[in-house]
């Protein structure tokens, strides 16, 4: 029996507003940078109400964090083995990075700015623990099980190593946006990240 014909459900409408009002934030950040979000600025662009947006989001960083949090990195399935704890690691981050890359180099590189606070807020933390869902908090949690198994020094520090690859990515992400692009970004990632993990594998850790 084909289905009714007729206006859109509520859901389906709530669901076409979010997106508006995201692809008006993609489009302001990639011909303004992310300092150019403000509500009204997205409103503006958008053709939607305030309210609207208030319907959707509890502010700019709200809806900012979208383009980080849609989807928890708990539940990716990584392919590399724990023994090669680097591109394990690697592997996890590249999710992150292809999902902006996917917005456009232009998204990218205006994305990743100083002044960007709801990308602060992501990558830091709250009394000295990741946010849960978190690409840093899995990457700790994939640290300890290398440990466990025997791939990681045991006395390493899985946070401070979490910490630790997370200023290397930024860093690479940095340098990719200062070259215009033309960096090979996962190669630079895991060769640094490689270097990194040298000295901290467990000694028998066979790769």
């Amino acid at each position: 029996m084909a289905g009714k014909r007729g206006r859109p459900s509520k859901a389906a409408e709530q669901a076409d507003t979010k997106q508006l009002l995201i692809d008006a934030a993609v489009a302001l950040i990639k011909k303004y940078g992310a300092d150019s979000i403000t509500v009204r600025n997205v409103c503006d662009e958008s053709g939607l109400s305030i309210g609207t947006f208030y319907h959707h989001f509890q502010n700019k960083d709200d809806l900012l964090m979208h383009f980080i949090r849609e989807a928890s990195f708990d539940s990716f399935v990584l392919q590399t083995p724990h023994s090669d704890i680097a591109g394990r690691v690697c592997e996890l981050y590249m999710h992150l990075i292809d999902r902006y890359l996917s917005l456009g180099e232009d998204f990218m590189k205006s994305f990743y700015t100083t002044g960007n606070t709801a990308l602060s807020a992501y990558m830091g933390q709250t009394d000295g623990k990741f946010a849960e869902g978190t690409v840093m908090a899995r990457c700790e949690r994939e640290l300890c099980d290398a440990q466990e198994l025997g791939c990681l020094k045991k006395e390493a520090d899985a946070h401070t190593l979490s910490m630790d690859i997370c200023t290397i990515v930024k860093g690479c992400v940095f340098e990719w946006a200062l070259d215009d692009g033309n960096m090979e970004i996962e190669t630079a990632l895991r060769r640094i990240i490689a270097a990194y993990f040298a000295g901290i594998k467990a000694a028998d850790a066979v790769t």
